[in-house]
């Protein structure tokens, strides 16, 4: 037997299945989800969304902490069914630790305590940050023949996972731009474990601007995806926003959105219709700024930095036109871009799962104490 960082004996890797396994488990907002990784491969990855928070216009906490408590158990279960393993040969539980709303964090948190004491098998902790960038690292298996499920017993017949064909992950170092309702940061991914955020929002976040903005018009929550569709109908040059001037790799919102609200209130005094017979264009034109405020510094980094090799990762990385900037940026910087999967780019537990493993080949554990933290540290690790 092992013993872990607060002196609890764990059991080692199973043995009955070649690899490691490792159960990943987020519940940082308003999502519940469970995944499972075997030897760095996504064999599952489930998640219950909360569509009550709707009517509120935002996540309301209380809310979500309660939906998380009705949801983990069935989740968790699914996502174990999926995988096609029994929960005895987990060799770990990756659990998002923070930051997030505590409420909702707490749940994740004592559910992958009691489970890994039951099982007797290491915790790990994960920033979910740090998740989102290692998103780029998730692998698929290959499709596993009818008999395929692990049988315990490690033979010839088992579906082995193997790394799709092409390049699919970025190499080290390279510069990611994380942007999600509540964090913009351009980070210096050194290694798996090293990363080091050089430049931040230094008040709102750009999917919070686009929430909020979204809200102003009356569009409805969550804004990002009502954004979106209407901004590829519209005319991204028919109203100019205010753009923040700071110095460095450092990001400002508040000016934007005072901007967007002041110019609304004010046409709208002349017209009451006015949000409707533009919404298209208005939403074009706010996407553009706000693109144009992420890549304009996201540029200044990598030409300092002289890293070619960009990503980006979190929940705005699914907009179409950061999307189409980074597909812009690659032509005419010579860049080669890294940009997720539509599933990664939500909350979810693949991103914990991943990340979750690199740490586990480290033996980076964490003790049945460690609590759960609500704010961002200065480092992803």
């Amino acid at each position: 037997m092992r013993k872990n960082n607060d002196n609890r004996e764990i059991s080692s890797p199973p043995k009955g299945c070649r690899g490691v396994f490792i159960l990943g488990i987020e519940s940082s907002c308003d999502d519940t989800s469970a995944a499972v990784i075997r030897d760095g491969f996504l064999l599952s990855n489930v998640t219950a969304s909360q569509a009550v928070h709707e009517a509120y216009g935002g996540v309301v906490p209380e809310l979500a902490s309660r939906a998380h408590q009705q949801n983990i158990v069935p989740v968790v279960d699914a996502a174990l069914k999926q995988a096609g393993i029994e929960r005895e040969q987990l060799s770990a539980i990756a659990f998002t630790r923070g930051p997030g709303l505590l409420g909702s964090l707490l749940v994740g948190v004592s559910f992958a305590k009691g489970l890994a004491a039951s099982l007797g098998i290491p915790m790990i902790d994960v920033n979910h940050l740090h998740g989102h960038v290692l998103a780029h690292f998730i692998q698929s298996p290959l499709p596993a023949p009818p008999s395929g499920k692990c049988s315990g017993k490690g033979g010839e017949n088992e579906a082995i996972p193997q790394r799709e064909s092409g390049e699919r992950a970025p190499e080290f170092p390279f510069l990611c731009l994380l942007v999600s309702g509540g964090n913009s940061q351009i980070v210096l991914v050194k290694s798996y474990k090293d990363m080091e955020i050089i430049g931040q929002t230094i008040d709102d976040a750009a999917g919070e601007a686009i929430d909020k903005c979204s809200k102003v018009m009356g569009l409805g929550y969550p804004g990002g995806p009502i954004i979106d569709r209407l901004a590829r109908q519209g005319n991204p040059d028919a109203f100019t926003f205010a753009k923040p001037n700071i110095p460095g790799y450092d990001y400002s919102f508040s000016g934007l959105k005072t901007s967007f609200l002041y110019n609304l209130r004010d046409w709208v005094k002349d017209d009451p219709d006015f949000v409707e017979h533009h919404k298209e264009d208005l939403a074009a034109s706010l996407e553009k700024t706000i693109v144009d405020i992420l890549m304009k510094k996201l540029r200044l980094a990598a030409k300092d930095l002289k890293i070619k090799q960009v990503a980006v990762a979190g929940g705005v990385s699914a907009n179409t036109g950061l999307r189409n900037a980074f597909h812009d940026h690659a032509h005419r910087y010579g860049w080669k871009v890294f940009i997720p999967p539509f599933s990664y780019t939500t909350d979810n537990a693949a991103m914990i799962a991943i990340t979750g493993y690199f740490k586990f080949l480290d033996k980076d554990f964490c003790p049945m104490s460690a609590p759960a933290y609500s704010r961002v540290a200065e480092n992803l690790v």
